[in-house]
């Protein structure tokens, strides 16, 4: 039976090149784009992969031109609004992490809406990084954690890397095990670096608007392939197996 992972992040690259070699303004490639998130969406629902993360729009990203923001936020107003149904239907639970306070006003009430309405839903999170930046992340859980022992509720001695992973955007949610990556740029462009530590990482030429069901088939067919051994030998990962399984006496 194929190992899937139990959190798949994706950096959605390539949009506005897409469009570009189709000589098409950029937002037509972001349009675009948006059919490959309903695709990928809807097949890791099906695959049972509990926790998706989408790189949607990143703290850089405002650095754009204003038009070029300004129909992003639009774009997202409307997927948003449009897939809500779709969202309860399938049970899945949208989750947000960033500098969520940037966004336009609309969208932070249509974020917060859409929040509570699938809060119950338990057959998959589905996070939405925006206005999202790693750095600027753990620079927020820091000063959240400086505040805290300054106010006496907890020691320097007490800061651990699990009290870390409490106070940044993501907590509650496991680390990601597999991250794809498309367009061919072989890099994280500062996402999720804290929790990034150990995930298999996978890069692919195809831009994402051309991501489809069997571009996902191929990267997870690569994840299952890929042993992780988190510092240990692959002996003796082959000795807990054994272990687990009651091969090995006690």
């Amino acid at each position: 039976m194929q190992q899937f992972p139990k959190h798949l992040a994706i950096i959605m690259d390539g949009n506005g090149r897409w469009a570009q070699k189709r000589n098409l303004p950029r937002i037509m490639g972001h349009k675009k784009g948006v059919e490959s998130v309903r695709g990928v969406v809807k097949e890791c629902r099906a695959l049972g992969i509990p926790y998706l993360t989408l790189y949607a729009f990143s703290s850089q990203n405002w650095g754009r031109p204003a038009e070029e923001v300004s129909s992003l936020m639009g774009l997202l107003a409307r997927y948003l609004r449009k897939e809500l149904g779709s969202l309860l239907e399938q049970k899945i639970r949208l989750n947000v992490i960033g500098d969520i306070e940037r966004l336009p006003k609309n969208i932070r009430d249509t974020l917060s809406d859409i929040i509570a309405q699938t809060e119950g839903n338990g057959a998959m999170v589905l996070t939405l990084a925006l206005s999202y930046g790693s750095r600027d992340e753990l620079v927020r859980a820091c000063r959240t954690l400086s505040q805290e022992v300054l106010d006496g509720i907890c020691t320097p001695e007490m800061i651990d890397e699990k009290l870390i992973s409490s106070r940044l955007d993501t907590a509650g949610i496991p680390d990601p095990d597999f991250l794809i990556r498309t367009s061919g740029e072989m890099r994280i462009s500062n996402f999720l670096l804290w929790q990034m530590a150990y995930a298999e990482l996978y890069f692919c030429d195809i831009f994402w608007p051309d991501f489809n069901k069997s571009a996902l088939e191929s990267a997870l067919s690569e994840f299952a392939l890929r042993q992780r051994r988190f510092g240990l030998t692959s002996e003796q990962l082959l000795q807990d197996e054994s272990d687990q399984q009651g091969g090995s006496p006690h």
